[in-house]
């Protein structure tokens, strides 16, 4: 079967990266008719935005993306993309697996993680002003809908997946309005569930919870500014962002990225780790039905960290972008 498949290569390290995926991709032997799209700063003097129609009608059409990193500019009046993409395309699941990755170093064994994070609403709904000149003010909204929407899918995730626990993290004992709505809402949906183990711990509880023993947790849902922030630390307790992918998932798209930003600096020089788009495009690799292929290169990048001659600067190697991509793509091969 032929997917058709929206490639957004982005801007910083976005197309070494995205090129290294594509690469690695097409060597599982799955058929993928890409069709590329820029987006990013560099197209604001010609667009007057970082995020031009036809990358939107391009995942319409498509209905799948792989997006590298793109850079939004602070303090300019524009929109993060991602906060557009999600937000246009009703993407309203942020799916970000965290688990330990043999021969990725870290200070914790047995991490395996689910967060799920409520992606169109919260603070992130952008809705905000200037109060005179000295303050300004922005809305936090939460839904009953968006909430039980967003319960619904870690439920169902942790069903799918085979898991046992979904942990509810909030703040409703400042927010008792808002994020009360939210547990409300999430609790409401947990007696369909009666198989799946559920609590609540409060947010800042959670991350230190996470650090002290992140082994016991499983589905984590939160609402989307916390989700944010949680996923971070959950991609620290597993070896960092360069091993972090990331899944924006609705109803009728799905955008698939590495949770890390574009690197500006390391831009060109051929030394950026590609793991987690590769790993972000294992999570697209399923979501199209591909089982196989998305095991296999779960493998061959496995085995590439095992034998440890081709692995990027952040991971205690020498090799290049293109160094590490050619090696999974061997290993492949082997397969």
């Amino acid at each position: 079967m032929m997917h058709q498949v929206t490639l957004i290569p982005g801007d910083g390290i976005g197309p070494e990266i995205t090129a290294a995926a594509r690469q690695v991709i097409d060597a599982s032997g799955v058929a993928i008719q890409w069709e590329v799209v820029e987006a990013g700063a560099d197209l604001i003097p010609s667009y007057g935005t970082p995020l031009p129609d036809y990358v939107l009608d391009s995942i319409r059409r498509n209905k799948v993306a792989l997006k590298g990193p793109v850079t939004t500019p602070v303090g300019k009046g524009f929109r993060s993309v991602n906060v557009t993409l999600r937000q246009e395309l009703d993407l309203y699941a942020n799916l970000r697996p965290a688990r330990n990755i043999p021969n990725i170093a870290s200070r914790y064994e047995n991490v395996d993680l689910l967060v799920v994070r409520e992606n169109t609403e919260d603070l992130y709904a952008g809705v905000e002003h200037r109060v005179g000149k000295d303050a300004a003010e922005s809305i936090k909204i939460i839904t009953r809908e968006a909430s039980e929407r967003i319960a619904r899918f870690a439920f169902n995730t942790a069903v799918q997946q085979g898991r046992h626990k979904v942990t509810a993290v909030h703040k409703a004992n400042i927010m008792k309005l808002s994020d009360g709505l939210f547990l409300e809402s999430v609790r409401s949906v947990a007696e369909q569930y009666p198989n799946i183990t559920y609590e609540e711990v409060i947010v800042d509880a959670m991350c230190m919870k996470l650090v002290q023993e992140p082994e016991n947790y499983d589905v984590l849902v939160l609402p989307n500014l916390y989700g944010d922030i949680v996923s971070d630390l959950c991609a620290g307790l597993v070896g960092g962002l360069g091993v972090a992918p990331g899944a924006n998932i609705g109803l009728n798209y799905a955008v698939f990225e590495a949770v890390h930003g574009s690197a500006p600096q390391l831009a060109g020089q051929n030394q950026a780790n590609p793991l987690a788009i590769i790993l972000s495009g294992v999570l697209m690799l399923r979501h199209l039905g591909e089982q196989a292929a998305a095991k296999r290169i779960e493998a061959a990048v496995e085995a590439v960290l095992a034998e440890g001659k081709h692995l990027t600067f952040d991971l205690g190697g020498k090799a290049t972008t293109t160094d590490m991509a050619a090696a999974i793509v061997e290993k492949l091969g082997d397969s």
